[in-house]
């Protein structure tokens, strides 16, 4: 079981450092999908205004999304926010926008290609409150009770152990700190040749599961107030060739927890 997971997060670590040396996102780059979507594009598609795509550094937004949790996060001024999966530093960026220089936002990503350009993206944007950590969401540099807000973007579906993200999340979080998630999941089994593609499994499908043990991770892990914010069909065309057999199986969701 260990190997297998650890073969998963290989897989993950290596098709996105791929990607960024493209500087595409690997769900619309035509080795990954199949076609190719400006970053942009796919952003608009999941909830992204143009003041939001126009506020940061160019190569932050690599398209990777499939929501916009910064924007129903209800950041505050003097907040400290952990970015789960940050890659090159898009919701990091508009967070930091929020909580102001009274608050900071960390961001974790497993790829130390990703860690590397969000850095060079912070000090080209002189963001002063964000710094950048690599590890891995399973195991969060992060110490106990000393964040108020979790977001993350599409990211928890490729983690081979979910459960454990998110008991790691609850860990971190302080006493009425706030999760707020996008996120893929499944409302019926995905067909065979899809969930067993190494293809897939980069452009967040493959790790996908069901809505309700996806909800039920989060609840096992301690988090009460548990909320489905929206849930709508993704749009698969923005990520692979060829998916018409999938695409009423996945849908986006926007899910917030409290830790009381």
């Amino acid at each position: 079981m260990r190997k297998k997971i650890n073969d998963i997060k290989k897989i993950v670590r290596d098709g996105y450092a791929k990607a960024l040396s493209r500087e595409t996102s690997c769900c619309s780059s035509s080795s990954c999908c199949g076609g190719v979507t400006q970053a942009e594009d796919v952003s608009k598609k999941v909830g992204y205004s143009d003041a939001e795509l126009n506020a940061v550094p160019a190569g932050a937004n690599l398209g990777f999304g499939c929501g916009n949790p910064v924007a129903l996060a209800s950041l505050k001024e003097g907040d400290v926010v952990l970015d789960l999966g940050s890659g090159a530093g898009f919701d990091a960026f508009l967070s930091a926008q929020r909580v102001g220089k009274t608050g900071r936002v960390i961001g974790v990503d497993m790829t130390p290609e990703m860690v590397a350009k969000a850095k060079e993206n912070a000090k080209k944007g002189n963001y002063a409150n964000v710094e950048f950590r690599l590890g891995e969401i399973e195991k969060l540099p992060v110490e106990d009770n000393s964040i108020d807000v979790i977001i993350s973007n599409c990211v928890i579906n490729l983690s081979p152990d979910k459960e454990t993200v998110f008991k790691e999340a609850y860990r971190v979080l302080k006493a009425g700190g706030r999760l707020m998630v996008s996120d893929l999941v499944l409302v019926k089994d995905l067909p065979q040749e899809i969930k067993g593609s190494v293809e897939a499994y980069v452009g967040c499908l493959a790790g996908a599961i069901k809505k309700d043990e996806y909800l039920g991770f989060i609840r096992q892990a301690g988090f009460q107030d548990i909320k489905v914010i929206s849930e709508a069909g993704y749009p698969m065309d923005a990520m692979f060739d060829n998916l018409e057999p999938a695409q009423d199986a996945i849908v986006s969701i926007k899910v917030s927890g409290l830790k009381k």
